[in-house]
């Protein structure tokens, strides 16, 4: 792309990324669990300035999640053992669609289940609706193998991402776990299964103990840490999957910052998911865009995709 002058002397940036043909309008979009369907941030944030609108997650029946307390604070971060609770795929597409579609943004929906099955019968009923891509979340446990989840066993991924590739008539993301060994063996996984994309991290697993109490501070013992104490971690991560397979990510974890943004761009990924910083900054993921482009002219630099898996 040439260097661009507009009439008022503002650097003309090209922010567009693309990913399994789609276009996005910048490479800033909002992490699955923090931002609702996007109703919740309408009054903060300008939703057609984002790239996309990523939602929460989807399942075929509504889920109503686990038993209370189920966040609680932590150094550079929070753990949350929310449970996935939404309220199921039909009010989704009654209520939350048209609110979205109300919207110049792309939406990326969801899914969760229990079953490879369940899976499938969500992909299926958003096949005729008007969103752009899917994100599977095989991090929930497969409630037919004992509970272990999906994305923890690499022959596992590659089944549930085949057998959701089948239902799907739009481009699938995998969600990839962290709670695994070798991220890069689950991510070639998915991949051979058919993935137009991953997504990563999700959550690692913690835990927290009232020590007044004496007792485990969430009711469910343990659950995800998000936020920027585990930012190093996915950067890492990111940077390891970019250089094991050939299709598109979009990193996430910790981001706070449009500075925190171009970390997970220069490691590999192509857009970027801003979750916990949500509820700390409802303007966050507008003040990450703005970040970005600051960055790019401040340094002279006018396409955003040069500074994809820059760093070597």
């Amino acid at each position: 792309m040439e260097n661009k002058i507009s009439k008022n002397n503002k650097i003309d940036l090209n922010t567009e990324v693309s990913i399994a043909g789609l276009t996005f309008k910048n490479p800033v979009t909002t992490a699955s669990g923090t931002f609702g369907s996007g109703m919740e941030y309408g009054d903060y944030v300008d939703l057609s300035r984002l790239g996309a609108v990523t939602t929460k997650g989807v399942s075929l029946l509504p889920w109503p999640g686990n038993p209370t307390p189920r966040i609680a604070e932590t150094y550079g971060g929070m753990l949350n053992a929310i449970g996935l609770q939404n309220p199921g795929i039909d009010v989704f597409i009654d209520r939350d669609l048209p609110y979205l579609r109300s919207h110049d943004t792309k939406i990326i929906v969801n899914v969760v289940g229990k079953t490879a099955e369940e899976y499938c019968q969500v992909v299926e009923r958003l096949s005729d609706c008007d969103v752009d891509m899917l994100e599977i979340n095989i991090s929930c446990p497969n409630v037919k193998e004992g509970g272990i989840a999906f994305g923890q066993d690499a022959t596992r991924v590659e089944a549930i991402t085949s057998q959701v590739k089948k239902y799907a008539k739009k481009p699938i993301i995998i969600k990839l776990s962290p709670n695994v060994t070798d991220i890069s063996e689950t991510a070639r996984a998915a991949e051979a299964g058919g993935a137009d994309a991953l997504s990563l991290i999700n959550t690692l697993t913690g835990m927290k103990i009232d020590i007044d109490r004496r007792k485990f501070l969430l009711a469910n013992k343990t659950g995800g840490l998000s936020g920027p104490a585990i930012k190093p971690i996915a950067v890492r991560m990111v940077y390891q999957v970019a250089n094991a397979v050939k299709i598109p990510i979009i990193g996430m974890g910790g981001i706070m910052t449009g500075e925190d943004a171009l970390e997970f761009i220069m490691a590999g990924a192509t857009m970027v998911s801003v979750g916990t910083a949500n509820f700390i900054n409802p303007m966050a993921t507008e003040e990450v865009i703005d970040g970005i482009e600051a960055y790019m002219s401040r340094n002279q630099i006018y396409d955003i995709n040069k500074l994809i898996g820059c760093v070597e």
